[in-house]
């Protein structure tokens, strides 16, 4: 496992397991098996619906609470300040445990104009200890400068949509210059057109590895945490495997030239779903 250090010096791993759309009667089986590949990042979030399976996977785990990098989210209808706080006790309460390490606004929702009010309640949490981090997700320059602006602590994290064909450059630009580590989701495009590209087809036949493997290689060297989501266990393993190699500077180019800005899932500004 590789680590990054975000802003507050708090060691995150920089390839997790997302759990997006795993039905919460199979969260358990899949979180544990991901621990057992040896994961350590697990993300969710409350609207995902699978945090109780989640937290019954961390309890049957032998691993330690230390050693694990515990992400969740506040939804969209439970913005604001008191809403907030409410939401993140009834998530600790469903993954059983006493903090988190990373917790997230979901959306930024600009039509509700919210989002500062729930970020000065992550700032509570925050600086209560009862997450080791805060951040967002789905937050362009916009609104990552405005909570600059009105807030007191920089955001740790800013989660968003990005692989080979949404690069994200601006944003992880302002990200870097500002210490905010970038985490992708949907970092393989959710299993479509990507993973069929020529170009990345032929640097994986090159390395010996699979297109998925050459992608998250390339968010690693990009400096990116990144989440990919699978319930197959060799799936999960093949993803993990991804430390052994490293992309030439040359290759690293070539998927550079792939961008697209052809996204996969909401625009975040257009995003107010409730």
């Amino acid at each position: 496992m590789q680590y990054i250090t975000l802003n507050n010096d708090l060691r995150m791993p920089q390839l997790g397991y997302g759990v997006w759309k795993v039905p919460n009667e199979e969260a358990a089986s899949a979180v544990e098996n991901a621990l057992e590949a040896g994961y350590r990042l697990i993300d969710t979030a409350k609207v995902y619906g699978n945090e109780r399976g989640v937290g019954q996977a961390l309890a049957n785990s032998t691993v330690s609470r230390e050693d694990l990098f515990i992400t969740t989210k506040v939804w969209n209808s439970d913005q604001g300040y008191d809403n907030t706080l409410k939401a993140f006790d009834e998530s600790l309460e469903k993954l059983g445990l006493d903090y988190v390490d990373l917790y997230l606004i979901h959306w930024p929702t600009p039509k509700y104009d919210e989002y500062v009010e729930t970020y000065k309640a992550l700032e509570k949490l925050y600086k209560d200890g009862r997450t080791k981090a805060i951040g967002v997700c789905n937050f362009d320059v916009e609104h990552l400068q405005r909570i600059m602006d009105e807030c007191d602590v920089v955001p740790a994290v800013n989660q968003v949509e990005c692989h080979p064909y949404l690069q994200q450059k601006e944003l992880k630009e302002f990200c870097r210059k500002h210490g905010i580590r970038v985490e992708a989701y949907s970092p393989l495009m959710n299993g479509t057109d990507v993973l069929q590209d020529g170009v990345i087809k032929e640097i994986a036949d090159q390395y010996g590895k699979t297109p998925a493997q050459v992608i998250l290689r390339w968010h690693l060297q990009s400096d990116v945490v990144v989440i990919p989501k699978t319930v197959t266990p060799s799936r999960m393993e093949e993803n993990f495997n991804v430390f052994d190699f490293e992309l030439s500077e040359a290759d690293m180019e070539k998927i550079a030239g792939l961008d697209r800005n052809l996204r996969h899932n909401a625009v975040p500004s257009e995003m107010n779903n409730r």
